[in-house]
């Protein structure tokens, strides 16, 4: 952890305390964060995010009160669980396939995920879209 120390004049050094964006209680990981959930506070670093970027945003670690949240640790909500079976879609030169999959692995729109086609078995890439469908590359 840095620490800034600001030099007074005749009282010597002292550390600069600024807002932070913190928890107000513990947030898990994979939890939606809300305006409740979050404030100001006091701390020894300002905060690298503002409220606006963070509300309506998934935790993507565990966030604990007392500690600035940073830029890392929320990301966009996952719109596609782990072992859900999704919509696989391929088009190509007029060619139009659907089929489905499983995820295997989460992800939030416009995410690349892993998903293993259900009709042949194979593991295929693709392109989260907005409907939680996936569009295979």
């Amino acid at each position: 952890m840095f620490r800034l120390l600001i030099f007074i004049a005749g009282i010597g050094p002292t550390a600069a305390v600024a807002d932070a964006l913190m928890p107000l209680r513990t947030i898990r990981a994979k939890e939606i964060i809300t305006a409740e959930d979050i404030g100001w506070q006091s701390a020894q670093s300002e905060s690298l995010v503002q409220i606006d970027d963070v509300i309506g945003q998934e935790a993507r670690i565990a966030l604990y009160p007392g500690r600035p949240i940073r830029p890392g640790d929320f990301g966009p909500p996952a719109i596609v669980g782990r072992n859900e079976i999704v919509t696989l879609i391929f088009q190509r030169s007029g060619l139009h396939i659907v089929t489905e999959g499983r995820a295997l692995e989460r992800g939030a729109e416009g995410d690349m995920l892993r998903v293993m086609n259900l009709s042949s078995r194979t593991t295929v890439s693709g392109l989260v879209r907005p409907d939680g469908s996936i569009e295979v590359r």
